[in-house]
């Protein structure tokens, strides 16, 4: 029972910089798909909505229609973004893990 509840408070409480490992965007239907550690939310949101989320800087494009939350990321290997949760990866070409790996090593440094 106490593990509906936390999947119910995810579901009401969804915040997409906290909660979510990447998500996907489909600018036809106004969906956007948030994947977290063990949830898939589709949420429909405005075009404001969907800028703001896109050009939020805890996300990285990592192609055309998905973002990837870039502190959630626990390391890179093979061709591949994993999160917290190994059962959660994303394929991702090596350029882009080095560009990944630039922006985390740029705002360490901002941070510390």
């Amino acid at each position: 029972m106490n593990g509906a509840l936390q999947d119910k408070n995810v579901y009401e409480d969804f915040e997409p910089r906290k909660d979510t490992l990447f998500f996907k965007v489909d600018s036809s239907h106004d969906l956007v798909s948030f994947h977290g550690r063990n949830y898939n939310i589709k949420k429909r949101l405005s075009p404001d909505e969907r800028k703001r989320l896109m050009s939020d800087a805890a996300f990285f494009r990592l192609d055309s229609n998905c973002y990837v939350n870039a502190g959630k990321i626990i390391r890179m290997e093979n061709d591949a973004i994993i999160f917290d949760d190994t059962s959660k990866r994303i394929p991702c070409s090596r350029r882009k893990q080095q560009m990944i790996m630039n922006l985390l090593s740029t705002s360490a440094k901002s941070s510390g």
